[in-house]
């Protein structure tokens, strides 16, 4: 499949209006995502000092999309893919509302809030497969690399935006100003998709009958324990995953480590996301130098001695240089999972197939994060971090026997 290697490939891709409302409402709907993470991670270390009650947070927010994964996928590959998407955006400033309402009043307490990030999670479980469905459905094959490039740059632009502007927001309104924006926001995502249209090539498809929710869960299973490069997929993402969450969860404790203040947290998360930008624009040229899951183990390695630096380092100007590379590695291995199981997966099983990738990122994301929660409650923030990355390392012999090289290419 040819790669994206110029900008003009990525300007082609979102010249199609209906890519380009999805990718608007994509955008939208993640820096409202990001603002919530941001916002709900730095309250919780206000009203605690519990380590695992700040890593829960995380925690709270991925385990509906763990539980709800395949149901959620599903669903899109059953009913209107915009459809699905719109509702579950709505869903979510119907959440953010509620949450400038408890942040407004002062009756914030941490399991409301852990709650509440339950509820935004069921929001983004119902979102995801439906926005991943749909992006092979909006443009042709060989722009799908670019397309997913697109998206993977919404994602850390906003990884940047959205922890600045919620850092501000904090700083000078408080977090209740911050929820409300994010209602907002989910508002405008919700109304770009609903006017997507997805193109029609061809005479129009017979109605297909589609088989009871149960049977349609069932058959995405069996696809992909009958793939064996799905399911190296899978795996390597559940691992990823649980190595690279607990720098993710427990950030807001070391920025309290280096100074209490929302700002500095604020400018250790846009390092993350300015690195993971940055290799965002070079990614599509790595699968034509390396084999896809060489990209993979050398994001392993790159995230462990970035975790390393992060927790060892008592300067602010060594910490921000190792989190600019843990977001770099951390773009560079999701993005190259994801592409691949994208190719590989059939249109009419890709929500299904891409709610079960989803879920083994966010099992492991709700894992991880509670593990490395309790891990640090136990001993302290330092050790946690370490044991995650020498646990990526000790597993990494391991998962590259898993071949994902076939898997990038379309079935």
């Amino acid at each position: 499949m040819p790669e994206p290697r110029d900008p003009a490939t990525l300007r082609a891709t979102l010249a199609s209006p209906a890519f380009a409302r999805l990718w608007l409402a994509w955008l939208a709907g993640n820096v409202a995502m990001w603002m919530h993470e941001v916002t709900a991670a730095w309250r919780m270390a206000q009203l605690t000092d519990d380590p695992l009650m700040v890593a829960l947070v995380q925690a709270a927010g991925t385990l509906p999309l763990f539980l709800l994964g395949l149901p959620s996928g599903a669903l899109a590959d059953r009913f209107d893919r915009r459809r699905v998407y719109a509702v579950a955006q709505a869903a979510l400033a119907v959440v953010a509302i509620v949450l400038a309402v408890v942040a407004a009043t002062g009756t914030a307490t941490p399991m409301l809030l852990l709650a509440l990030c339950v509820a935004n999670g069921i929001g983004l479980a119902v979102r995801f497969p439906a926005f991943a469905a749909l992006v092979p459905d909006l443009v042709p094959v060989h722009q799908l690399s670019a397309a997913l490039t697109l998206n993977a740059l919404a994602m850390n632009l906003t990884r940047v935006v959205g922890p600045l502007i919620a850092g501000a927001m904090i700083a000078m309104l408080g977090s209740a100003a911050v929820f409300a924006a994010n209602a907002l926001m989910a508002l405008v995502a919700c109304a770009l998709v609903l006017g997507a249209r997805v193109p029609q090539a061809g005479p129009a498809p017979v109605r297909r009958v589609h088989p009871p929710l149960a049977a349609a869960i069932a058959e995405g299973v069996r696809y992909t324990v009958r793939t064996p490069q799905l399911r190296a997929i899978v795996l390597r993402a559940f691992v990823f995953f649980v190595q690279t969450i607990g720098l993710v969860a427990l950030m807001p404790l070391l920025a309290r480590r280096l100074g209490d203040d929302a700002t500095l947290y604020t400018a250790m998360l846009a390092a993350a996301g300015a690195g993971a930008v940055l290799v965002a624009l070079a990614l599509p040229r790595l699968p034509s130098v390396r084999p896809r899951g060489r990209v993979v183990d050398a994001s392993v390695l790159a995230y462990a001695l970035a975790t390393v630096v992060a927790v060892l380092a008592s300067s602010l100007w060594l910490v921000l240089p190792a989190l600019a590379l843990s977001g770099a590695a951390w773009l560079s291995g999701v993005n190259t999972l994801t592409m691949s199981a994208q190719l590989l997966l059939p249109p009419a099983l890709r929500a299904r197939g891409m709610a079960i990738y989803q879920m083994s990122i966010m099992g492991a994301s709700a894992g991880g994060a509670a593990l490395w929660g309790a891990l640090a409650s136990r001993s302290s923030v330092a050790t946690a971090l370490v044991a995650s990355a020498l646990l990526g390392l000790a597993l990494l012999p391991l998962t590259r026997r898993l071949s994902i090289e076939d898997a990038a290419r379309p079935a």
